[in-house]
């Protein structure tokens, strides 16, 4: 049915979309007038908060954005950075959380052809996606069925159009089981003097539409993104997109081609409020107007509302400036690839957005205010107090290898290997590593050497107790991350989740880590090109934990000389770097705190940024210089967890001294930052270690790999497969349950 174009605008109404009556008087203020419907619901979707980071803004602007290979930051559909030859990585990572939980299948896959698309209408092939996922408790009864559907729709859509999945995370916590999370990176490859902008040039040039027909899925589904949810949650099952991968395939060779073509002046995805979202931001740019006509829209249903139009959010769509001669060869090569092309508008030089349907005018809206006048709020926040510290002393004694065992067979430790073997890891034939260790690696189709590193990062426990530790420690992993496979980590994106900036602990979580990160990035030369701010993550006043996911881009220049995580062979020399000299100490906030005495408490471990550059620098050098093909970062289930995953990775096991002091809880698990566990042969790992001391980093050989079990410390011996069978057997076991 038609919604009309003209409502008395009431109280109830300006707040069904998402604005308060403050915004609303500012809009008054603004156009001199009531809006009509379909104005209202354009100011909705451009001033809600996942358009208009209108919460968020004054403190986004504190991260680094800059730096020597940064070619584009935040500010267009993905950051660009410099990778040499003429040769550019464009890549982005974006939530897609509400509409996971809503309709976990169609949820999770529009997420994915959503960054695909904001990579490629850059000029972009991509090369490479990942994921970071957040699930509820395991014994919640949604969880199960909101995995199944979210990976199956990851899997769908990634398989389909054909880009491989290198790697993300895995996580449960009771604090998600209202509000799941799905964050989706994409990374392509273009070449530097190719890369397409969506600033909109040049008066009275088509504005031309691509792609798919507009439908009514996905009406309004901004404005849900910028809402907490309640107990009606259901209705808003409509506001979730259906994506088609298939087609997103043949928009992304017609646009390529296109972009080839020379008939581009800009391009825009139409993604979070669409058509609406897309036309704003072009004209805006570049200071110009943009009249549209929506006859001539294509669409799929009949009897759509100007209103329907403006704010659907289906898929598989792009809207472009063209240049007017080149419109019958940019015609041909759409209808060759089976998909719309029409000519929906033109740029005009009034600086006005106008929209007409039926011959009637039903929205005509000062453009460049749409976006620049969205309110900008400075929200009030408290800091976090400051975490108890952990007393380790007073936690006593463990049984090492029993606590182990329970590490690896744990929710949150456990192999993720159901996951990723529904997701074509291989395709496009450059995988060179699969997902499971540090980073994944793909390599630069056409370089016989060169190849690029993907990693995502976040401890949220760590982010809740000390929102400015956890932030740094994020950034420090990616990093450190990128660094264990020997490549140079070049910049990051971020994906801010978070629950009601309204609450003023809520937004204090927000601030500290954005400090957080912004200090890191700034220590590590690990600028932020691009991202998204995902608020109101909370279902009936209880929010998520903050998980401030960072995902980074690393450049090998030869990956012939790639560090990987299981052990190479029998009778290397195990080196433990940049450790304290009880090779690890701190047992706040630990997966082993966690898993085996079911708590959560102390501070997080502190990130030393100068240590974390200088230690990471070192173990880079060491996998260049061909010493190291076997290296992993201590994180999470600390030393112990590390080598398992090495042992478990190979086949192979290891024999480790007892730890020095004889703490062996704190040695074994602590979760100390800036380390890295490295095995050489023996004649390297004297040399390394040598090296090391001489460049001021800690190292210390501390055992030796080779036989089928792994012995650590005084502990009794496990081998290797009963560490793989605790190890994979819990997701096949949870999800066939």
């Amino acid at each position: 049915m038609s919604i009309p174009n003209t409502l008395t605008v009431t109280a109830e109404l300006v707040a069904a979309h998402g604005l308060t009556e403050e915004e609303y008087q500012r809009i008054l203020a603004l156009i001199g007038r009531a809006p009509s419907f379909t104005e209202l619901g354009i100011f909705s979707a451009m001033w809600n908060e996942h358009c208009s980071y209108k919460s968020s803004k004054k403190w986004l602007r504190t991260l680094p954005t800059s730096g020597p290979r940064v070619i584009q930051g935040p500010g267009e559909n993905a950051g660009v950075v410099d990778i040499g030859d003429g040769q550019c990585v464009v890549f982005k990572m974006e939530s897609h959380n509400h509409p996971s939980y809503i309709e976990p299948y169609q949820g999770a896959a529009t997420g994915v052809g959503g960054i695909l698309r904001d990579v490629f209408t850059m000029g972009a092939r991509p090369v490479a996606a990942m994921n970071a996922l957040r699930f509820g408790a395991p014994d919640h009864p949604k969880t199960r069925h909101l995995v199944a559907g979210v990976v199956a729709g990851i899997g769908g859509y990634g398989n389909s159009f054909g880009v491989p999945t290198v790697g993300g995370e895995v996580n449960f916590d009771s604090r998600y089981d209202g509000n799941i999370l799905v964050n989706a990176f994409a990374a392509g490859i273009a070449e530097t003097d190719k890369i397409f902008y969506s600033r909109a040039e040049g008066v009275g040039l088509p504005v031309v539409y691509l792609g798919a027909k507009t439908g009514r899925d996905g009406v309004g589904g901004a404005t849900m993104a910028s809402a907490e949810f309640d107990d009606s949650i259901e209705e808003k099952r409509p506001t979730v997109q259906v994506g088609d991968p298939f087609t997103e395939k043949c928009l992304l060779e017609a646009c390529l081609e296109l972009m080839a073509s020379g008939a581009v002046i800009a391009i825009q995805d139409m993604g979070a409020a669409g058509l609406t979202c897309s036309a704003v931001e072009m004209g805006a740019k570049g200071d110009l107007g943009i009249a549209l006509d929506l006859d001539q829209v294509p669409v799929r249903e009949t009897a759509m509302s100007a209103y329907e139009m403006m704010l659907s959010e289906s898929q598989e769509r792009m809207l472009m400036v063209l240049r007017p001669d080149r419109r019958a060869a940019a015609e041909a090569i759409f209808r060759k690839w089976g998909l719309d092309f029409a000519v929906v508008g033109t740029t005009t030089d009034d600086l006005r957005f106008r929209v007409v349907h039926g011959g009637e005018v039903m929205a005509d809206l000062p453009i460049k205010e749409l976006g620049d006048e969205a309110p900008e709020y400075d929200r009030p926040w408290v800091a976090p107090e400051p975490p108890t510290p952990l007393d380790a002393a007073a936690l006593g004694d463990t049984d090492v290898a029993a606590d182990l065992l329970a590490l690896v067979g744990s929710p949150d430790q456990c192999s993720r290997r159901w996951v990723w073997e529904q997701y074509d890891t291989l395709i496009q034939g450059n995988s060179l590593q699969l997902p499971g260790g540090d980073a994944g690696v793909v390599r630069v189709d056409g370089d016989p050497k060169k190849a690029l590193a993907f990693a995502c990062d976040v401890t949220p426990r760590y982010c809740e107790a000390d929102p400015f530790e956890g932030g740094k420690q994020a950034v420090a992993e990616c990093w450190r991350n990128l660094t264990a496979v020997g490549a140079e980590p070049l910049a990051a994106t971020d994906n801010l989740n978070f629950g009601n900036p309204e609450r003023p602990e809520i937004m204090g979580q927000f601030v500290g880590a954005v400090r957080g990160i912004g200090e890191a990035c700034r220590a590590l030369g690990f600028p932020i090109v691009s991202g998204n701010v995902s608020l109101y993550n909370e279902t009936n006043g209880r929010a998520i934990p903050p998980t401030p996911t960072i995902a980074g881009v690393g450049l090998l220049p030869d990956w012939q000389r790639m560090a990987r995580i299981g052990f190479a062979g029998d009778g290397e020399t195990i080196v433990l770097v940049g450790a304290p000299p009880e090779w690890g100490r701190h047992l706040g906030q630990s997966a082993w705190l966690r898993t085996v005495r079911d708590t959560v408490a102390g501070a997080p471990p502190p990130v030393d940024l100068a240590h974390e550059k200088a230690v990471g620098d070192q173990v880079r050098g060491l996998i260049r210089d061909g010493l190291a093909g076997a290296v992993h970062d201590c994180s999470d289930g600390g030393l112990a967890l590390a080598l398992a995953e090495m042992a478990m990775a190979s086949g192979i096991g290891a024999t480790v001294a007892a730890p020095p002091g004889g703490a062996a809880t704190a040695a074994f698990f602590g979760e100390d930052q800036g380390r890295y566990v490295v095995a050489l042969a023996p004649e390297a790992a004297e040399r390394a270690v040598t090296a090391l001391h001489a460049a001021g980093v800690a190292a210390v050989a501390i055992g030796t790999t080779g036989g089928r079990e792994l012995k650590l410390g005084e502990a009794r011996a496990i081998s290797v497969d009963e560490l793989k069978e605790a190890h994979e057997g819990w997701f096949p076991r949870f999800m066939e349950a």
